[in-house]
């Protein structure tokens, strides 16, 4: 009986991650894959199967057109399957293909334009970014934001604000020449920019100057996100309450703050990756299915608020991974559509067999990779 007890446990702790992921999971890739599906039907392309997960299918049903709708049992990502494809990777069929007339090749993603297949692939990232923004307008719309003034309201001791010559009181204007409108967008520069030298332009009892400052690395406790390592200045944002305020906003300006989140998000990953190869970011940031399902458990037990945040977050996330030049991903297949323009015709099926190949061996890594590094967090307790 104790044992049963643990195990239930166990398993109703399990389920308390497992749901929230696999809710957000979904709905990304929902919206993903109908990008890819909505585009491709524009430019007149059929669709024979519209899957979200894999494997064994759990239910479908086959709308007017002759696509198949399906939900499978492993809810860990989808696919579309144009017409002509050989698989979900949307790899051409040309057994298939050759065995066509004219206008049923036309009906396929091999007998588009380059062009035309170019959208259809991009349409898929392209649908994560603007969920992201449909989100945060959303968010925005309701609750506004509440946004800190730039003001510097202490600077720790032995700090590089300190040792730059920051005081408290200066107002921040502006970073690397780029405006500071507000605490946060100043968290964002100096979190982005870990060993990097930033000029500030800032005003100090009405006058204006500039300082020089490089933010070191420091590990943070951002639970329920685990540890990481972030950029550090030193200073403190004021705790007057004449420098806080609520902003609300019309539709056009909450569209306006949701794509400047969009982009921050945007900007700081790809900040990560830049700093990753340049040696002055650490590999253990890096988060897999297990990681982003932690995080997701965690981020319920605060609010669905959060977890909606977070959806946006995760779509960016799957919009720009899917943008990497990796056979397999989208953006493989934007890089061969690329050369294919570039050479006035596609590669080899040979060529193209062998990227997908290394692609595949690629995101496996990455799978692995990731998920060894999940496991020890979790073993180890969150530390990074």
């Amino acid at each position: 009986m104790g044992f049963l007890s643990i195990a239930g446990g166990f398993i109703g702790s399990m389920g308390w991650y497992v749901i929230p992921f696999v809710v957000i999971l979904s709905v990304v890739v929902f919206f993903h894959e109908l990008g890819h599906y909505l585009v491709g039907r524009w430019c007149g392309v059929k669709v024979d199967r519209f899957s979200l997960g894999f494997g064994p299918e759990l239910f479908a049903w086959v709308d007017k057109r002759g696509t198949r709708w399906r939900v499978a049992a492993l809810p860990l990502g989808g696919y579309v399957k144009f017409h002509g494809d050989a698989d979900v990777s949307s790899a051409p069929d040309a057994a298939a293909l050759a065995q066509m007339d004219r206008g049923e090749r036309s009906q396929t993603l091999a007998g588009q334009p380059v062009l035309n297949r170019a959208a259809i692939v991009a349409a898929g990232p392209i649908a994560n970014f603007l969920l992201a923004i449909v989100i945060f307008t959303i968010s925005f719309a309701i609750y506004g934001q509440y946004v800190l003034t730039p003001h510097v309201g202490g600077v720790e001791i032995g700090s590089p604000a300190d040792l730059a010559g920051f005081k408290t009181g200066d107002l921040i204007k502006s970073a690397n020449g780029s405006p500071i409108d507000s605490f946060e967008d100043l968290h964002q520069v100096i979190s982005t920019s870990t060993g990097l030298t930033i000029v500030f332009g800032l005003e100090r009892s009405g006058q204006a100057m500039t300082i020089a400052a490089a933010p070191t690395i420091a590990l943070v406790d951002l639970a329920p996100f685990g540890k990481r390592r972030i950029g550090r200045l030193g200073i403190k944002a004021s705790s007057d309450p004449a420098d806080r305020r609520l902003e609300t906003c019309s539709l056009p300006r909450c569209v306006a703050w949701a794509a400047k989140d969009t982009w921050n998000i945007v900007d700081a990953t790809s900040a990560y990756v830049v700093g990753l190869f340049a040696g002055r970011e650490s590999a253990d940031q890096v988060s897999g299915p297990l990681g982003v399902a932690q995080v997701a458990g965690e981020i319920a037990k605060i609010s669905i608020l959060a977890l909606f945040s977070l959806t946006a977050v995760f779509s960016v996330s799957v919009g720009l991974m899917n943008l990497l030049p990796v056979p397999m991903l989208d953006g493989g297949h934007l890089l061969f559509y690329a050369i294919e323009a570039l050479l006035g015709r596609p590669l080899s099926e040979r060529t193209q067999e062998i990227g997908l190949r290394i692609g595949i061996a690629l995101v496996a890594m990455l799978v692995i990779f990731s998920t060894s590094h999940d496991i020890l967090r979790l073993v180890t307790g969150g530390g990074g």
